[in-house]
């Protein structure tokens, strides 16, 4: 099945660009394409994107308010960030407002490509110290351990996977559940470490 990419991004040579590369690339297609993060809140749930493309300096609503909004209304689907400098708080700043990744614009358009099938399987394309960032946030929070130990054995084996980059269709297969169910107990995952992203859940577990 082809994966689905809606784009947030304001510049429209940008925008066209990647709209037309995902067209002619065999296993995606374009859900649909908005200038900004309030045109995006009023047609993106119907496209029921899997991969989302947010420019991070959006005019009015910026990217990573657009991301905080989204991400109810569209849980499943992965949003990765689209940005002209690597812009360390910035980008950590998306993560943390539930963002997968990133990618810097001048990424050739093949890598584009590349790194949105790896964000659909469930990994998360970032540079190494964004990694450590999100980390290092956590590892001044004191509540960590806590909510940890909150988690059933099952969660736990759920979210040791995710922090091993293992897609979600992957972690199933591996514990002998359905799908949904993993989805089930990632939604308990989330709930319980006070978290609204894959990224914040696995810094959690990693600074165990």
């Amino acid at each position: 099945m082809a994966i689905k990419v809606s784009i947030i991004e304001d510049d429209d040579w940008i925008r066209e660009n990647l709209a037309a590369e995902i067209a002619r690339t065999d296993g995606f297609v374009c859900a649909g394409c908005y200038r900004s993060g309030e045109e995006a809140l009023g047609g993106i749930v119907q496209d029921n994107p899997d991969v989302i493309l947010m420019d991070i300096r959006l005019p009015r609503m910026n990217g990573i308010e657009c991301v905080r909004k989204i991400k109810p209304l569209l849980p499943e689907a992965q949003i990765m960030m689209l940005t002209v400098y690597e812009d360390s708080d910035k980008i950590f700043d998306s993560l943390l407002a539930g963002a997968s990744g990133y990618l810097l614009k001048r990424t050739p358009q093949a890598e584009i490509m590349a790194a949105i099938a790896d964000v659909h399987r469930g990994n998360s394309p970032m540079s190494g110290h964004i990694a450590r960032k999100v980390v290092q946030y956590f590892n001044q929070r004191g509540h960590d351990d806590k909510d940890l130990e909150k988690l059933s054995r099952r969660e736990r084996e759920v979210l040791e996977r995710l922090a091993q980059g293992i897609p979600y269709k992957e972690i199933a297969d591996v514990l002998s559940l359905s799908i949904d169910t993993v989805r089930m107990h990632i939604k308990g995952i989330y709930g319980k470490l006070h978290v609204h992203s894959r990224g914040e859940a696995v810094a959690k577990y990693l600074k165990k």
